[in-house]
């Protein structure tokens, strides 16, 4: 995940050198999928993760 962060760092970097174009609109709308999508699957694992069972 810090990988994907520091790709669109990347990526924002860019399109503010060529003027804060449609690239910085594509970048922000994949940034927030990527964000809701990690946070579900967070979610998934905090309730399907390690369980002792006795």
């Amino acid at each position: 995940m810090l990988r994907w962060a520091a790709i669109f760092f990347i990526i924002a970097i860019i399109a503010a050198v060529f003027g804060f174009g449609n690239i910085v609109e594509s970048a922000a709308t994949i940034a927030k999928i990527l964000f809701f999508v990690f946070l579900i699957l967070f979610i998934i694992s905090l309730i399907t993760g390690r369980r002792n069972t006795l």
